[in-house]
């Protein structure tokens, strides 16, 4: 009687065992096994991390093995399963693997097939097109689009984060606990004592440091004992948290009417206004997004302030970008345009009221609507159009991790009405909708892509702008990230004929399109992919702007956020509509109070720390893919992100402010926090 071995790998995650019921039926091309017996309650088998081992005899040989079931019967109380792979030593001795990767919960099953990746195209019989179709039927029952807030991307069907299909929930929602997490942060921070002075403001600049000594580290500590600077100021565009607003000037706007009689005193190479701007070293920096949003009223209903400020900057004989002009309205009639030659106070105002314009843009725009809520579309869709055998499915899984999970956390208590975001930030309250719906006007598929982006701003001189950073290292990790996706498509789709036939992945990227981006006129994302290339550079903005783009404009709020002067996240007075009226005290007064500075220390604290048991961008420890070839192309991808890390590490050596926000060594698989 022929016999196979089955060998089964539980998950290390909590919960990951179970004393359930577990069967498990073999499918192969020439019938099926019995349905067999694998676990019982008190066992003791499939506990956390085990790999165990069975025989299932046959009366006669299953040919090729194409499908695995196992099921699961509750014996008593919940008890979920988390399954990682089957393996399967058939009566000849090959040897065939079934990813699963996934969890069985209350009376459920799963059907795997075998760990090679197929296109629909290619699966001929129909026992596995059944299978397929079944599988995304189910998927698609799971996972269904919803609208949370009108003109926003949308988002999935789950009010709370215990409501989502289960593989995509956190192994622990305790550990992405907002509220928890901030009021630990605040009070490891010991600045929970503040809290009591809720409303109240500092006395003077040194008083912020009562609330900052316990979490200086490098950047931090340099931000916090320069920020009054003009070229930590300037360089925050380039490497900052929010490195992507910052465009080649071409053309002064009527609504910025700058004269070189103003700034002539701040230009240093014997060239006029216009001519500086015709030699490629003006650069601007505009706020009009925030126009006409509603400022926070909210908690503790007090009103909070708002500007759309433009501001004009240089590049020097030395190649620092320096602020020269400022004007903190849309409107030149209301706005009187501040410089380098006013009152220090009223230039230091100015400045601070662009770097908080620069925190409700990065928080709202750049940070939350480009990387998460992007990310959250691409999965949902990818969920709901691609099965697990589908080579695009394997490579996109490990960029999806958590994301899901994470913005339905965040629509339940951070960005909410009465949420945690609106207890700091100005564009609480309603304001944060107003400017996600403002962005998503402005988002393109090609923004999307970084070589384009960096472009379409002018940026992408290295000659121009030798220390964009951020650029430089988004190149090398774009272009290596495209490389790999490249290699792996090259073996599934050897000519554009298998793209055009490949109805899974057309289906994939209209979701997007259709339903995710609501097919709206501006956002002009493809409906259809035609040729391989068009193919690969989709998948890498998936890719890129899960890891690498999220790391850059998440992670450095800790360095670049913390000294609250430098990116206040609210104001408590309106910007200044005259000049030679500001001194020290009016500007303590239109800082964030006691309170407000706590809660906002506590958020980029918490924001900027990287999970347990992390993955970083090139580890797939989960082996959706089995075939050699990839792999392969694996191997080759952190063998470039690892000399990507080296050439960073290198040049950082000598810094005083080290850029390491694209550093594939800190950049996650996914947006999980």
């Amino acid at each position: 009687m022929p016999s196979y071995t089955v060998t089964v790998a539980t998950g290390s995650q909590w919960f990951a065992g179970t004393d359930d019921y577990v069967y498990i039926t073999l499918v192969g091309t020439e019938g099926c096994s019995e349905r067999t017996l694998l676990d019982k309650p008190l066992y003791n088998d499939f506990e956390r991390g085990a790999v165990d081992s069975y025989e299932v005899k046959v009366d006669e040989n299953l040919g090729d093995i194409v499908l695995v079931k196992i099921e699961k019967k509750k014996y008593w109380m919940q008890d979920d399963w988390y399954c990682r792979y089957v393996t399967i030593k058939t009566p000849c001795g090959d040897y065939v693997e079934f990813p699963c990767f996934r969890w069985l919960v209350d009376d459920k099953e799963v059907v795997l097939r075998d760990g090679r990746a197929f296109l629909p195209q290619d699966d001929k019989t129909s026992i596995v097109k059944q299978h397929r179709q079944k599988e995304l039927d189910q998927r698609r029952k799971a996972y269904r689009w919803k609208e949370w807030q009108p003109g926003f991307p949308l988002s999935i069907d789950a009010n709370r984060h215990r409501d989502l299909p289960r593989d995509i929930q956190f192994d622990s929602e305790k550990g992405v606990d907002f509220i928890l997490n901030y009021s630990k942060a605040i009070e490891n921070l010991c600045v929970n004592s503040f809290m009591n002075m809720f409303q109240s403001s500092w006395s003077d600049f040194a008083d912020f440091e009562k609330i900052f000594v316990r979490i200086k580290n490098t950047i931090s500590e340099y931000v916090m004992e320069h920020w009054k600077e003009d070229f930590m100021f300037g360089y925050q565009f380039l490497n900052g948290c929010n490195p992507v607003l910052i465009c080649k000037c071409t053309e002064l706007p009527d609504k910025f009417p700058v004269t070189n009689e103003m700034v002539s005193v701040s230009l240093e190479r014997d060239l006029t206004l216009e001519q500086e701007i015709k030699a490629g070293n003006i650069f601007m920096v505009d706020y009009d997004m925030l126009e006409g949003i509603n400022a926070n009223s909210t908690d503790p209903y007090t009103q909070q302030y708002l500007a759309a400020p433009m501001c004009l900057l240089y590049r020097n004989l030395r190649n620092k970008i320096l602020p020269i002009a400022i004007q903190l309205g849309q409107d030149p009639d209301e706005n009187p345009i501040f410089l380098p030659t006013d009152g220090q106070y009223d230039w230091l105002l100015a400045k601070i009221w662009v770097r908080s314009a620069d925190f409700q843009h990065h928080q709202n725009i750049t940070h939350l609507l480009r990387t998460h809520l992007m990310t959250e579309v691409f999965g949902i869709a990818m969920f709901r159009q691609l099965p697990a055998v589908h080579p695009a499915f394997k490579l996109l899984i490990p960029h999806i991790r958590f994301t899901i999970a994470i913005n339905t956390k965040a629509r339940e208590q951070l960005i909410c009405e009465c949420g945690i975001f609106d207890k700091a930030n100005a564009t609480g309250g309603g304001g944060h909708i107003q400017l996600v719906q403002k962005g998503t006007k402005m988002l393109t598929f090609r923004s999307l892509c970084f070589p384009d982006m960096i472009k379409s701003r002018g940026m992408d001189s290295t000659e121009e702008l030798p220390t964009y950073f951020y650029r430089d290292d988004g190149y090398k990790v774009w272009e290596a990230t495209k490389s790999f996706v490249s290699d792996v498509i090259g073996i599934y789709y050897t000519s554009d004929e298998r793209v055009q036939g490949d109805e899974e992945i057309q289906a994939f990227v209209k979701d997007v399109c259709s339903f995710g981006m609501q097919d709206f006129d501006y956002c002009e994302f493809p409906k259809s992919l035609k040729t391989r290339d068009e193919l690969v550079e989709y998948l890498t903005v998936v890719i890129f702007t899960a890891s690498s783009q999220h790391a850059a404009v998440n992670f450095g709020q800790y360095d670049w956020c913390s000294w609250i002067p430098n990116a206040p996240s609210t104001m408590r007075k309106p910007p200044p509509k005259e000049k030679g009226q500001i001194d020290v005290k009016t500007i303590i007064e239109s800082l964030p109070d006691r309170g407000r500075s706590s809660w906002h220390l506590g958020a980029v604290w918490a924001l900027s720390q990287y999970q347990e048991n992390e993955l970083y961008l090139g580890m797939y420890p989960d082996e959706h893919f089995i075939e050699k070839p990839v792999k392969d192309a694996m191997g080759k991808f952190r063998k470039e992100l690892a000399e990507i890390t080296r050439s960073i590490k290198r040049r950082n050596e000598e810094k005083k402010l080290p850029y390491y926000n694209m550093s594939p060594d800190k950049i996650p698989n996914s947006v999980a926090v």
